[in-house]
Parts: structure tokens; C-alpha cells; sequence
């Protein structure tokens, strides 16, 4: 099974061909358009599978389903935490997906130490989290170097009240690295220069127990996704063997 986390900046309908190229099985797309948009503007396949949630039409985060693949938002759309989805993905596999474009500013509601919304979300889904076959994928806009003493927003909470579900970010483990140490950013910030602002904010965490049946962990290359001026993020993209399942 595939899974492909790329936050497309927008206009995915002129940028479609480029996440297809990845033969994603799931894909989760921050900053897409709603469906109804994205059909009017392209030949979007009948058998693609979309849930969305968001407030602006032009803006929102997606989750597709390909190959077979169906996504369903787990309950109703009224109760999610701002762009935090859960999913139920069904097909060749079924499991759970909690889909993340975290907006940690203050203009999203809260300020100082109030818990932003992914935090908000890990605790309001917190049995779905740890149902046997969970996935969380998606912008999180954070990492532990803007981590600051007592905070609960910090990135390493996060990261520890994911393990506490028996959640691993699938870079770290197969890359073998700490938060903090990666060496390919997801995200050239503000220039898009590969020499300018980077980051790495893009994650899959997955049950630690599949992490030994990755086959394949690959962050998008700067020139064939940022050079081309299709983002400012490049995709992550994790293969699970069906072993894991």
C-alpha cells in the first residue's frame, strides 16, 4: 500500500498528473480545492475516491482514495478540530487515517499556550488512534526546533502522544534519525530556494510494528517539485508490504 502526504499549494487540478505519477494508493493533499471544483476544472476519474473538509472552497485538505480505495470522514463534520480529518479508508486494506493541515497561529483561535488544533485532535480521537491499523499523515507545520520550554504545543508532545498510541514517524525509523536531525526537508519555505528556508513539517507515523515492512521511504526531489514551481512542499511517500497488514 501506498501513501503519498504532499501539500500541492493550491490549483491541484493543473498538478494532478504530477501526484499520479507517484501511484499513490491514499494520498493526503492539504491547500486542494473541494471536489465539486476540482471536477469542474479537470477530468477527474470516476473511481477516485474524495473526502475533503475545509471552509474555503479553494483551500481545504483532501484525502484520496485510488485503486480501489474508499475514503469516508469518520463523523460528522461539525465536531473536527480546523483541518484535522479522520478517515476510514477501505479496500484492499482498511484502516484508520487521521489526515493533518495543522494551522498553529494565533489567528486559528488560540494564542499563548492554549492547545492548538492537532494537539486538540490527538485527544479528541484518541480511542480511534489506537485502534491495531492507524495512520497520520500530513502538514503539520511544526518540528522540535520551534520547540520552547513548557509548551504544550511543542512538536515533541505530539511525537510522544503518538508513540503513546504506538505511533512512529515512518522517516525517522527508517532513516534511522531523531526529530530534529533530518537531512531532507519537505518544505522550502518563503524564496522556494534550495538553499533558502527549509524545513521538514510533512510526516506519515504509522503502528511501530509495520516499520519493518517498509519498502520504500522517499521524500520528493527540490528540482522535480519545487524547481518545476509545482509547491512549496515536496511529497513524502511510503510503501507498506502487505506483510504489515
Amino acid at each position: 500500500m501506498r501513501l503519498v502526504t504532499w501539500n500541492c499549494n493550491m490549483a491541484l487540478h493543473r498538478k494532478f498528473s504530477a501526484l499520479l505519477s507517484l501511484q499513490p494508493d491514499i494520498a493526503v493533499i492539504p491547500e486542494c480545492a473541494k471536489p465539486e471544483i476540482l471536477r469542474s476544472k479537470m477530468d477527474l476519474p470516476d473511481d477516485v475516491a474524495i473526502a475533503w473538509i475545509g471552509e474555503n472552497p479553494n483551500k481545504g485538505l483532501g484525502i484520496f482514495g485510488f485503486n480501489g480505495y474508499r475514503v469516508s470522514l469518520y463523523d460528522p463534520h461539525d465536531q473536527y478540530p480546523r483541518f484535522i480529518a479522520p478517515v476510514i479508508a477501505t479496500g484492499k486494506y482498511n484502516f484508520n487515517l487521521l489526515a493533518v493541515w495543522a494551522h498553529n497561529t494565533k489567528a486559528e483561535g488560540w494564542s499563548g499556550n492554549q492547545k492548538a488544533p492537532f494537539i486538540r485532535s490527538i485527544e479528541q480521537y484518541r480511542s480511534f488512534l489506537h485502534e491495531p491499523s492507524t495512520i497520520v499523515a500530513g502538514d503539520f507545520n511544526n518540528h522540535v526546533r520551534w520547540d520552547k520550554s513548557g509548551k504544550i504545543n511543542n512538536h515533541a508532545n505530539a511525537v510522544a502522544e503518538l508513540a503513546s498510541a504506538g505511533l512512529v514517524s515512518a522517516y525517522h525509523i527508517n532513516r534511522g534519525v531523531g526529530h530534529g536531525a533530518e537531512t531532507e526537508p519537505t518544505h522550502y519555505w518563503r524564496d522556494r530556494k534550495k538553499d533558502g528556508h527549509t524545513f521538514h513539517i510533512d510526516y506519515v507515523f504509522l503502528p511501530s510494528h509495520w516499520a519493518p515492512f517498509i519498502t520504500e521511504m522517499s521524500v520528493g526531489a527540490y528540482e522535480e517539485w519545487c524547481g518545476n514551481k509545482l509547491s512549496d512542499h515536496v511529497p513524502l511517500t511510503v510503501e507498506i508490504d502487505s506483510s504489515a497488514f
